[in-house]
């Protein structure tokens, strides 16, 4: 998820079926809110042409019934098989919940609890602080309090590393935190790719086939899979797409086979419609036959599902622009696997997904029973915020506010208005440098590889008169390094949909050799996976200056 993107989320910190879909009853004392017809395609076509979408897929479930599993637009630019409830969409973060449910059906099962050390089941893990390696539990893989910084340690996997899963969860005990263990809320994936590293352990298969068969199946998500890998043959699957100097394209989808734990999940809207309904029912699998006992089938315990859906790390509440003032929550925490806050005085529990080319979001209404999943093959928050606020209006109804207030156009002003801030922030970064500096060297002595504790090596070399920066680990982060200003370069990748071009700035020891290197992203759009201003990166040979040419 992009920067504006986020900033955005923490800032609100069938037709003919659907448009008779009735809302929900009002709170009792409270007068009933007039039922409004509610034109879904309308809402959808502005969406799309408003935030640039190609195509879109949505699940609403509601009281227990599918009210809606629709595809808009195109599975690709510029082709026309359309978008369908069959189409398949990386769905990235909202893989947390899978893994989550996945640790509670354990629980339930007695091999493990929630406040096991990790080290009981993973005798290797460590992390940088030894206290933190022994105290680190399971609930903590999950509830983004590690004490590791927003993202800390994403380049270990994204975009596509060489990296393995377990390369991976030995680098954690050199990322350096950012807070005290437990202190504060950060976002992070690779303590859930732990966490599913568990769950491969305990099912003694990899994580993408126990989630298969032991959530999947029971529920009939047959076409949802856990790799790229497995949509080969599929032809209803959609394109990523991304901006590339402002213009919506067509790009690669980058696999991430050592995240899965974090990232895995690919689906539908007509599988997650299911997920979403099992996950309203606390765990119980309608429509399933009874055991022998007579019991229902279960994923997981009532017992469990209040605990995913409770507080366990609070989040900071910011506050929206005026416009958009009915979003700001009362409440807002993460719990695990969903984030949790209120609207409109109901409990949500929420999540987003971010990957190259697409974005999504699941939110269900636990008291109301409403279940939606907006699915995208583009890289808008706004997208989904917007209509999302949409559905919630139209299905939970406002006594005191029965006209729906249009966050279509409300969220798109703010989306602008924050990305011109961002680009004037850049323009005048670039205004304002000292344009007749040079470097301090001669370009060769820059040359050579460059070593960081918890990422390994990048180098920079000559090719083709230009200075090539590449990440050894990273295949796809290779770009050209342009001067800036004094020691300071800009690589720019020759991905351009990844949008995160990068300051990379020298320092020099007394001896004009140089110390060190440090990077940071030139724009605040940049997703925070690329986590460049967490690397340190040392020359791994000191140059001798006057032998460089």
């Amino acid at each position: 998820m992009n920067r504006i993107a986020a900033a955005i989320l923490l800032a609100f910190s069938s037709v003919a079926a659907l448009a008779q879909a009735p809302a929900a009853p009002a709170a009792p004392g409270a007068a009933s809110a007039p039922a409004r017809a509610y034109d879904l395609d309308a809402d959808v076509a502005r969406v799309m042409k408003t935030f640039d979408v190609p195509g879109m897929a949505i699940a609403i479930v509601k009281d227990g019934k599918v009210v809606a599993t629709r595809g808009f637009g195109v599975r690709k630019l510029g082709e026309p098989a359309p978008v369908d409830g069959k189409t398949i969409f990386e769905v990235a973060s909202n893989s947390k919940a899978f893994t989550a449910a996945a640790l509670a059906m354990l629980v339930d099962e007695g091999k493990l609890e929630w406040d096991d050390k990790v080290i009981k089941h993973l005798p290797d893990f460590q992390m940088y602080d030894a206290y933190v390696t022994r105290e680190m539990t399971v609930r903590d893989l999950l509830v983004h309090r590690s004490g590791l910084g927003l993202g800390a340690g994403d380049l270990l996997w994204w975009p596509t590393t060489s990296f393995t899963t377990d390369e991976i969860i030995g680098q954690l005990r050199y990322v350096k935190p950012a807070t005290s263990f437990r202190n504060s809320y950060a976002y992070d994936n690779l303590l859930y790719i732990v966490a599913g590293k568990i769950i491969a352990q305990k099912a003694g298969k990899p994580w993408g086939d126990a989630v298969r068969e032991r959530i999947l199946k029971p529920l009939g998500m047959n076409t949802t899979t856990t790799s790229l890998a497995e949509n080969a043959g599929n032809a209803n699957v959609s394109a990523p797409h991304s901006k590339i100097d402002g213009k919506i394209a067509a790009v690669r989808a980058l696999p991430v086979p050592n995240a899965v734990g974090a990232v895995g999940i690919n689906t539908n809207a007509e599988d997650i419609a299911r997920w979403m309904t099992v996950l309203l029912d606390g765990g119980a699998i309608a429509g399933a036959p009874k055991d022998a006992q007579g019991k229902e089938a279960r994923l997981f315990s009532e017992a469990q599902s209040r605990e995913m859906w409770t507080a366990q790390t609070p989040m900071k509440i910011s506050e929206p622009k005026p416009t958009l003032a009915a979003t700001r929550p009362n409440f807002f925490a993460y719990g695990l696997g969903f984030q949790l806050r209120d609207y409109k005085g109901r409990k949500l529990a929420l999540h987003g997904g971010a990957l190259q080319g697409f974005y999504s979001r699941v939110v269900m209404v636990p008291e109301a029973k409403l279940g939606i999943a907006i699915l995208t093959n583009a890289e808008s928050g706004g997208a989904m915020t917007s209509l999302q606020y949409r559905l919630l209006d139209h299905y939970l109804g406002d006594s005191l506010n029965p006209a729906p207030s249009d966050w279509i156009k409300l969220i798109g002003d703010v989306e602008t208005e924050m990305r011109n801030k961002d680009l004037a922030k850049q323009k005048t970064a670039s205004a304002t440098r000292a344009a007749a500096s040079r470097p301090s060297l001669p370009l060769a002595a820059y040359d050579g590889e460059y070593n960081d504790a918890w990422y390994g090596a990048v180098t920079i070399k000559p090719a083709g008169g230009k200075r090539v920066m590449s990440f050894t680990r990273t295949p796809d982060l290779t770009g050209e390094l342009e001067h800036f200003q004094h020691d300071t370069f800009i690589v720019r990748w020759k991905e351009r949909n990844f949008n995160a071009d990068a300051y990379v700035t020298f320092s020099l020891n007394p001896d004009g050799s140089i110390e060190r290197m440090k990077m940071a992203p030139v724009s605040s759009e940049t997703d925070f996976s690329y986590d460049f201003a967490d690397l340190l990166f040392t020359p791994a040979k000191k140059k001798d200056v006057k032998d460089a040419k």
